[in-house]
C-alpha cells in the first residue's frame, strides 16, 4: 500500500521539522565570514555607505534587472529602504566588508514558505567594489548555509532570462537550472521571462564542502588569484546545467 502511494504521491517527508522564518532570528554573529558579514538592512546604519558604493557605478547599470532603482540621492535610497525593506518577506540584509566596515551590497531572502521548507535568495545587488570578489561569493555561501542549517529543503534563485551574469552566477554557486517561465512578469514596463534555479538539502553537504574548499586561503595564490575555480567544484553536483548559458543571445 505504501509503495503504491509513494508512486502516486511521492515519497513521504519524514523526520523534518518546519524551519523558522528569518525574521524570527537574532542575527548577531549568525552570518559572519572572513571577508564579509551580513546584517539586517537598516537605513540609518547602511544607507550612506550603500549610496556611496552604488554611486561608483557611473552608468548605474547595477540596477538594470531590479524592479526599482537607481536612486538619485541618499535620501531617496533611505526612503526606499524604510518603506520597502522593513518587511518580513522579502527580508533584506546589508553586506558589510569586514576590513573597511562599510556596507557594499544588499541581498534578501524572499518567497519564504517554512511550511514547505522553501526559501529564495534575491534582490542581490553588489556594488562595483564587491563584484567578482571572494567576499561576494562568501556572502552567497553564508546565506545558503543559514537556510539549509535552519532546516529549509529547497533554496531558490530566479533571474531575468536576459541576465546572463546572474544565470552564470547561479550555476557557479551550485544552483541547478529548472527551466524558463515565459512572460512571468512585467518589470519596468518590459516583459520578463524568468529562469528558475534551485539547490536542495540533499545536495547541500557536498556543496558546503565545495564552498569551503574554494574559500579556504590555500585556494588562493600570493596575488589573491584562485587556484581551483568554484565552477569546477560545483559542476559535478548540478542536477541540470543551464542549456542556454553559453549560446543564449
Amino acid at each position: 500500500m505504501q509503495d503504491s502511494l509513494d508512486k502516486k504521491l511521492g515519497a513521504q517527508v519524514t523526520n523534518w521539522v518546519k524551519p523558522c522564518a528569518p525574521s524570527a532570528v537574532s542575527w548577531a554573529k549568525k552570518m559572519l565570514g572572513r571577508h564579509v558579514r551580513l546584517e539586517p538592512l537598516v537605513a540609518d546604519l547602511h544607507c550612506k555607505d550603500l549610496f556611496a558604493a552604488f554611486s561608483e557605478d557611473v552608468k548605474q547599470e547595477e540596477w538594470t534587472y531590479l524592479p526599482y532603482g537607481p536612486f538619485e540621492s541618499a535620501e531617496e535610497l533611505a526612503t526606499w529602504i524604510t518603506d520597502e525593506c522593513n518587511k518580513l518577506d522579502p527580508y533584506f540584509f546589508a553586506i558589510v566588508d569586514q576590513n573597511s566596515n562599510f556596507a557594499v551590497g544588499i541581498a534578501s531572502y524572499l518567497r519564504i514558505t517554512p511550511e514547505n521548507g522553501s526559501i529564495e535568495v534575491g534582490h542581490v545587488n553588489f556594488s562595483s567594489s564587491l563584484q567578482s570578489t571572494t567576499g561576494a561569493t562568501e556572502a552567497m555561501y553564508l546565506m545558503m548555509r543559514w537556510a539549509f542549517q535552519a532546516g529549509y529543503r529547497r533554496y531558490e534563485w530566479k533571474c531575468n532570462a536576459l541576465n546572463l551574469n546572474s544565470r552564470g552566477a547561479a550555476q557557479r554557486l551550485g544552483f541547478s537550472c529548472e527551466g524558463v517561465f515565459r512572460q512571468a512578469a512585467i518589470s519596468k514596463g518590459r516583459n520578463r521571462d524568468t529562469v528558475w534555479f534551485a539547490a536542495i538539502d540533499a545536495e547541500w553537504p557536498t556543496l558546503q564542502v565545495a564552498f569551503e574548499k574554494w574559500l579556504h586561503p590555500d585556494n588562493f595564490d600570493f596575488a589573491g588569484h584562485q587556484i581551483e575555480s568554484l565552477t569546477n567544484l560545483t559542476k559535478p553536483i548540478l542536477a541540470k546545467q543551464d542549456p542556454n548559458l553559453i549560446s543564449f543571445k
